[in-house]
């Protein structure tokens, strides 16, 4: 499977299932934010919440044996409220898992 992007109102993510199966039973995650976002303080805000909802969600949502990439977005990652964050990191992890699966 190669990687792929999804956008949200958010951030970007970006997905890809590992071919190497030498670690097969643990997900990777990165989190990244362009100086687009901002200044240091604001790209450390982004990071910090999409650092969160990956925390709270890929517990649950998340496949082992895949890598998951959050982009902080300029004005929207520190702006938006942190639920839809949340709901949109759950359908595009859906989303890519269901793709995956057919």
């Amino acid at each position: 499977a190669n990687g792929t992007f999804l956008r949200t109102r958010g951030f970007i993510l970006q997905a890809k299932q590992r071919e190497d199966a030498k670690e097969p039973s643990f997900m990777r995650v990165g989190f990244t934010c362009s100086k687009k976002v901002g200044n240091a303080v604001a790209r450390n805000r982004a990071k910090r919440r999409l650092r969160e909802v990956a925390r709270l969600l890929l517990v649950d949502h998340g496949r082992p044996g895949w890598d998951y990439v959050l982009i902080g977005k300029a004005k929207k990652t520190a702006d938006i409220s942190f639920a839809d964050l949340c709901n949109d990191f759950r359908a595009c992890l859906s989303n890519f898992h269901q793709k995956a699966d057919t």
